[in-house]
């Protein structure tokens, strides 16, 4: 059962709690972090019995559980309320704060949010995230003690929803500065320094906690040959249209990077071979029936050696997956080309079902 929560009036005290409180979120840079310390001030001082953060996916145009209090009886990451649909819904698109201190039953109208709960609402709070005139999310806090509905307890959460909402705003430009460094101008996709570090990364993580991880690294044929003919603008435009090709037909969980030229390497996190093989076969085919678009002519064919590898079944850190995954696509280049190596004595360029 949730506290007691602590009462809010005009003392200097309480003064000295919420800036705090502020100080805590706006001295942080992750999202992550700034999301957790919001909610467990709030559920320091006002005591909700259960509640959650959602925050506007602007692409959707909805709202998504980022955290709960685990009173929810399915993934979080399943709860989505479109904008304007319920309580949750109608803060997001007003920018206003709903308080109802009793719920009668059947005066709700249910989104995901209530329906996902295993207890009777009876009352609640929601609370937009906004700042500079614009709304991020909202505070869903359910059934709370009466003692949380004082004017001076609505007003504190008043001032920790807008102190939380200027850390997230925060946040979020420092993540957009961040992303401006790790990606390749050409190509928007992952540069070679983000790849590095991604690299070692998965590998870790699948040493942490057993786990599989697939790299598929790519080297387009002949390329050289759309330089010197077409010139390297066009060749830059084309590597920009390969490149959204190859994000397109892989999986959604997959990362991919811009190695250097017109290599490119994609990390499968939890992908086996024949799960990267068969990513690796469609995006080859798929290179094979499209034609590129250029100004100076009508179009141009693209074709691609392809190399794979997998931890843990060829190699047993990072060097050695991406040495192998190289060493295999030279192996198809050197030969036929435009194909898919998957083992190391595949030097005929047959592709391996």
């Amino acid at each position: 059962m949730p506290s007691e929560p602590q009462k809010f009036g005009a003392t200097n005290d309480d003064f000295t709690v919420l800036n705090q409180i502020a100080g805590a979120l706006t001295s942080s840079l992750d999202l992550e972090s700034i999301l957790f310390t919001i909610m467990r001030q709030i559920e320091r001082f006002f005591a909700p019995e259960t509640w959650a953060l959602l925050l506007i996916d602007e692409q959707r145009k909805d709202l998504h559980c980022v955290i709960g209090d685990g009173s929810f009886n399915r993934p979080l990451a399943e709860i989505r309320i479109p904008i304007g649909e319920g309580i949750a819904g109608k803060v997001a698109a007003a920018g206003e704060p709903v308080i109802l201190a009793k719920i009668e039953a059947g005066q709700l109208i249910m989104t995901d949010a209530e329906r996902a709960l295993d207890s009777e609402i009876r009352s609640e709070v929601c609370i937009p995230l906004r700042s500079r005139q614009q709304t991020f999310g909202v505070i869903q806090l359910f059934n709370l003690p009466p003692e949380a509905f004082s004017e001076s307890s609505i007003s504190a959460l008043t001032v920790l929803s807008e102190f939380a909402a200027i850390a997230i705003d925060n946040a979020r430009a420092f993540q957009r500065v961040q992303e401006l460094t790790i990606i390749d101008e050409c190509t928007g996709l992952y540069n070679l320094r983000h790849f590095q570090v991604s690299l070692q990364r998965e590998i870790a993580r699948c040493q942490r906690a057993p786990g599989l991880l697939s790299l598929i690294f790519i080297d387009l044929d002949h390329f050289k040959l759309i330089n010197d003919r077409h010139g390297h603008q066009i060749g830059t435009q084309l590597l920009a249209q390969i490149s959204g090709t190859i994000k397109a037909h892989v999986r959604s969980v997959d990362l991919c990077f811009r190695y250097g030229g017109d290599e490119f390497a994609v990390l499968l996190p939890g992908a086996d071979k024949r799960t990267a093989i068969k990513v690796a076969e469609r995006l080859v085919a798929t290179l094979r029936k499209t034609t590129f678009p250029i100004p100076s002519s009508a179009s141009v064919d693209i074709r691609a050696s392809v190399g794979i590898s997998s931890y843990p079944e060829d190699a047993a850190n990072a060097d050695e997956l991406l040495r192998i995954a190289d060493d295999r696509m030279y192996g198809i280049k050197e030969t036929t080309g435009d194909g898919v190596c998957a083992v190391s004595d595949e030097r005929t360029g047959r592709r391996l079902a």
